[in-house]
C-alpha cells in the first residue's frame, strides 16, 4: 500500500514538473514575424524554451523555426529595420553640428543593431547604429 502511495505521488510529482511551452504549427522560415495563427501550446519540460506567446508574437525568427519544438529566446528578436541593400539616411551629430546624407546598407538589421552602410556621396563605408526611425547614426 506504502509502495502504492509511493509511486503514485512520485508520477504526480513527474507530471506537475511538465510546463507548457509555446511551439510553431508548421515550419517558419527566417525573417518570418511571428502571430498568434503560427503558435500552439505543447506540454512537455525543456529548458530556456519559451512559454508566454506574449514574448513571440510580433517578433521575428531568426533561425528556421519547425513544426512541435520549443522557441528559444536566442531564436527570435525583433523585426529587421533596414534590409540589406536599402537606402538610408546616415546622421552625424557632434556638439552644434548635423550632416545627413545618402548612404546604402550593407546589411540588415533592427533598432539598436550596428551595421555597415556605404556612404553614396564618398563611397566609404562606415558603421553606425540604426534609430527607431530607420536612419543610421554615425559615431
Amino acid at each position: 500500500m506504502i509502495r502504492a502511495l509511493l509511486l503514485f505521488l512520485a508520477i504526480m510529482t513527474a507530471q506537475s514538473a511538465l510546463a507548457e511551452i509555446v511551439v510553431p504549427v508548421r515550419t517558419l522560415r527566417p525573417k518570418t514575424i511571428l502571430t498568434a495563427e503560427d503558435l500552439a501550446f505543447k506540454s512537455v519540460d525543456v529548458a530556456g524554451a519559451i512559454t508566454d506567446p506574449m514574448d513571440l508574437i510580433g517578433q521575428e525568427a531568426r533561425v528556421a523555426l519547425y513544426a512541435g519544438r520549443p522557441i528559444r529566446y536566442s531564436d527570435i528578436g525583433p523585426p529587421a529595420l533596414v534590409e540589406r541593400n536599402d537606402l538610408v539616411t546616415l546622421r552625424f551629430h557632434r556638439g552644434g553640428l548635423n550632416i545627413a546624407t545618402e548612404g546604402r546598407s550593407l546589411g540588415r538589421g533592427s533598432e539598436g543593431d550596428i551595421i555597415r552602410v556605404m556612404n553614396l556621396t564618398s563611397r566609404t563605408t562606415v558603421a553606425g547604429r540604426i534609430s527607431a526611425d530607420g536612419s543610421i547614426e554615425v559615431k
